[in-house]
């Protein structure tokens, strides 16, 4: 049962892996007190404090996703684009509840109107992890974020009628200079908490094959200063060499996705202009599509994810982990699975792969400046004065990832932002 009212908790005899160093301390206890880590190594409870006995278990930061979509995860393509309004919100508020209980705490959407859903999830009045919300995605008409039919105007600054996934805030249609500053700004006055635009061709969009560039150099650096100018930062959907390239001379600061890097010279330049790699583990059958010519742009993409993970490493490159999870809701439980592939899969250490999702993902989230809607204590970490977001693991993570990848058996607590949302031991 939640608690609504966040009273003193007090965690003993528990390991720590507090994302900063590389394993867990010795037995200690931990005291959260209003909403924040409030000490380490306290032993007696302030009066009226919930006691939880750890047994040793490895006590973590919650996880992180820097790349879901929570107006999309529960809810397929035709819910979205020929059902009813309420339909991707009251999903996302659903899937919301089980991203939580499988243990992530903070997500950073790259598209989909969640600002609501941050702020009523903030308040506790429902569970949810808290969000970094980028609002709908902006996209050039016949780029990855164009979901117009053939026949429809898909510009929708023209007279002509906004298609349902811009209806829905989902995607954003924008040409020209112009439009990308309208576009961006619309974004922020909707809450968004940094900006994404559609820089290269995609998978699962219909008009836009993975080698095409999307977005003139103008056009991007457009995006960029009106986001600059409220003290955030653009992300940038692309896969290809040449669009990542031109992504980070126009000033963009996260490459989300990047499979097809041509080599490691382009992510040496990521790692020395301090552009992210905001990449996901992904195997070919995680997303599956009626249309051939789909299939063959997943399979080419997930051949190059191994690569783009070694040259990263090697080159010093921030990494992010996300997920990408979207439009295909029996699919959204493989978001521990695709953290424990980072071990399992593509040769990270487990503690490595940790902070990668905990501490390493927060320090990209940070980016956001004064539109940081968590910018008041630290993220991602086990330390004092940090929020209070915290799992109880069964076994050592640190040692085995793939612990992780039963969530419903193996975290036994979870704590978010100072509430107990879920409670075995008690």
């Amino acid at each position: 049962m939640t608690q609504q009212t966040p009273v003193p908790i007090l965690i003993k005899n528990v390991r720590v892996f507090d994302a900063v160093r590389s394993g867990p301390t010795p037995p200690t206890s931990v005291l959260i007190r209003d909403r924040r880590i409030a000490a380490i190594g306290v032993e007696n409870p302030p009066e009226g404090a919930v006691v939880i006995e750890g047994g040793g278990r490895v006590l973590m930061p919650g996880l992180t996703d820097a790349h879901v979509h929570l107006f999309a995860t529960g809810t397929s393509l035709a819910g979205l684009t020929t059902g009813a309004t309420g339909t991707g919100y009251y999903n996302a508020l659903a899937e919301a509840e089980r991203m939580l209980m499988r243990g992530f705490t903070t997500v950073r959407d790259m598209a989909g109107d969640v600002t609501s859903l941050r702020q009523v999830l903030d308040a506790g009045t429902f569970p949810g992890p808290r969000i970094y919300p980028s609002q709908a995605a902006i996209s050039q008409t016949s780029g990855h974020g164009d979901f117009s039919h053939v026949y429809e105007d898909a510009n929708t600054f023209s007279c002509g009628a906004h298609a349902r996934a811009e209806q829905i805030g989902f995607l954003r249609v924008a040409d020209g200079r112009d439009q990308v500053l309208a576009a961006v700004r619309e974004q922020l006055k909707k809450g968004a908490s940094q900006i994404k635009v559609m820089a290269g061709g995609g998978v699962s969009s219909a008009y836009d094959p993975l080698d095409v560039l999307q977005y003139t150099a103008d056009e991007l650096r457009a995006a960029v200063e009106a986001a600059t100018d409220w003290g955030t930062y653009v992300c940038a959907h692309v896969y290809n060499d040449e669009g990542i390239r031109r992504a980070i001379a126009a000033g963009i600061r996260s490459i989300e996705h990047g499979h097809l890097v041509a080599g490691p010279e382009t992510v040496k330049l990521m790692a020395d202009s301090g552009v992210w790699l905001s990449t996901q583990p992904f195997l070919e059958s995680d997303h599956e599509y009626a249309n051939p010519e789909n299939t063959a742009k997943n399979k080419q993409v997930c051949e190059g994810v191994a690569n783009s993970f070694q040259w990263a490493r090697e080159q010093g490159a921030k990494i992010a982990f996300g997920t990408d999870l979207l439009l295909e809701p029996e699919k959204a439980g493989l978001q521990n699975e695709m953290l424990t592939r980072l071990s399992t899969e593509f040769g990270f250490k487990p503690a490595e792969a940790l902070r990668i999702a905990t501490s390493g993902n927060t320090e990209l989230f940070r980016l956001s400046g004064e539109r940081d809607p968590y910018k008041e204590a630290i993220l991602g970490q086990i330390t004092e004065g940090a929020w209070a977001d915290v799992l109880l693991v069964e076994d050592d993570p640190t040692q085995d990832l793939t612990v992780l990848g039963d969530p419903d058996r193996n975290l036994t607590v979870i704590i978010k932002d100072g509430r107990i949302y879920k409670n075995l031991l008690d």
